[in-house]
């Protein structure tokens, strides 16, 4: 961190001095994020891997988009661009997860991952009796250095001023600390992989992998290997197949949060694959499974209610049991939050079938929320369950705009109430 300091320190100097020769007088936000600096960033944040996407994750999740947009797109491709283990790493990390003889067990095993992330990279492996195994295997050291990465990452962000002034952050990077030891527990992934297992058996529209439970260990996650195509693919099929596959996602949401009161809240397009032999969405990837007490899913039950009624009395006593109000929220404010929400589930009021194929919701929500945020000065930051919540639904919504799909949001609608009654 304080080489890449010292490298951004640099940066700002040598272009301030270029522009100032010009006779430009640039804002010190400007130097910051020159490509030179962004690469400085990229390079460095990529070793740190899950710390530094978590933290701007989390960041982003909140009211409004208060990271620079320059700095988003970063932490976005950091996302999916960790660099993987060397072969030799990788050799000791599963030496110790299943002794020095674990190569044994295999008939094949692909050293080269399939895709490397913020925590772990999976590989493709073959056991002695046939088993096609996909293997997550947990980069060395993360769990340990998690806590000190995300407040280096903290200090680097507040050092540069790219975080409002007036934004408390201190309960997003403790949430940050706390979900990445979630998602670096493999045993708790492997544990929520089986629950969703259990509670799809009879579907008929998902697969879940089934775990390998001899083969898993805190480091190694090793489970069946799911075939198909990532599920934003689909962009090329039929309409009614994109059709179907989105309204079943959302009905999957429905079902967690209202049923199970558990949501996976990680809407990653490639935590979904698609097989066409089965004609099943597979669900992939559980470390981030967020268990919400019941008191929160009957708040955003009645929140979706009072939504669809177009009810702003009862949405506000909703969101206020929820926990969206800070104390000090005027009522211009308040009534702000309350736009933003209608605004949102406006694809639930909808008469007949909602169109997402060009779609502006998602840029309306965030002008809203960047207006509620700088115009407004409200930074208050809803419960981390409501945060993670908003995450999934964003990105269900960005699917459905990706997929150019046609809801008919009519049976969701039904199905909420009907679930009210017998709740």
């Amino acid at each position: 961190m304080g080489r890449l300091a010292g490298g951004i320190a640099g940066g700002v100097l040598s272009e301030g001095s270029r522009r100032w020769r010009q006779g430009q007088r640039p804002a010190l936000r400007d130097l910051l994020l020159t490509p030179g600096n962004l690469g400085r960033m990229a390079d460095q944040l990529s070793q740190m891997r899950g710390a530094a996407m978590k933290v701007g994750q989390l960041l982003s999740m909140d009211t409004g988009q208060v990271l620079p947009p320059e700095l988003s797109d970063l932490l976005a491709r950091l996302r999916s661009g960790a660099n993987a283990m060397p072969r030799e790493q990788l050799r000791t990390v599963l030496t110790k997860a299943w002794g020095p003889d674990w190569q044994h067990q295999f008939a094949e095993f692909n050293y080269r991952p399939l895709a490397a992330a913020s925590i772990g990279q999976v590989h493709k492996a073959i056991t002695k009796d046939g088993t096609h195994l996909a293997i997550k295997v947990q980069y060395p050291g993360v769990r340990q250095s998690i806590d000190s990465d995300v407040d280096n990452v903290a200090f680097l962000l507040r050092s540069f001023g790219l975080l409002p002034k007036g934004l408390d952050v201190q309960s997003l990077l403790t949430e940050a600390k706390a979900q990445l030891h979630r998602e670096a527990d493999y045993q708790q992934e492997a544990a929520a992989m089986q629950a969703y297992g259990e509670r799809l058996t009879d579907a008929q529209d998902f697969l879940i992998p089934q775990v390998n439970t001899a083969l898993t260990t805190d480091t190694a996650l090793a489970m069946q290997f799911m075939c198909g195509d990532t599920i934003d693919t689909l962009v090329g099929s039929q309409q009614s197949l994109r059709n179907r596959v989105t309204e079943q996602l959302f009905m999957l949401l429905f079902r967690e949060l209202f049923e199970w009161q558990m949501v996976q809240t990680d809407p990653n397009f490639a935590n979904f694959l698609y097989d066409s032999s089965s004609r099943k969405t597979v669900l992939l990837d559980f470390g981030a499974v967020r268990e919400y007490p019941v008191s929160v899913a009957e708040g955003y039950r009645r929140l979706l209610q009072a939504a669809i009624d177009t009810d702003r009395e009862a949405l506000n006593v909703a969101a206020e049991q929820i926990g969206y109000f800070s104390k000090g929220v005027s009522a211009t404010q308040r009534a702000a939050v309350l736009d933003i929400f209608l605004l949102a589930t406006e694809p639930l009021r909808h008469p007949g079938i909602y169109d997402f194929s060009g779609c502006d919701l998602a840029g309306r929500i965030r002008e809203a929320g960047m207006r509620l945020s700088f115009e407004q000065e409200y930074w208050h930051s809803p419960p981390m369950d409501a945060l993670f919540l908003h995450r999934k639904v964003a990105g269900l919504y960005l699917l459905a705009v990706r997929l150019q799909a046609q809801v008919d949001m009519r049976p969701l609608r039904q199905w909420l109430a009907e679930s009210a009654e017998i709740a």
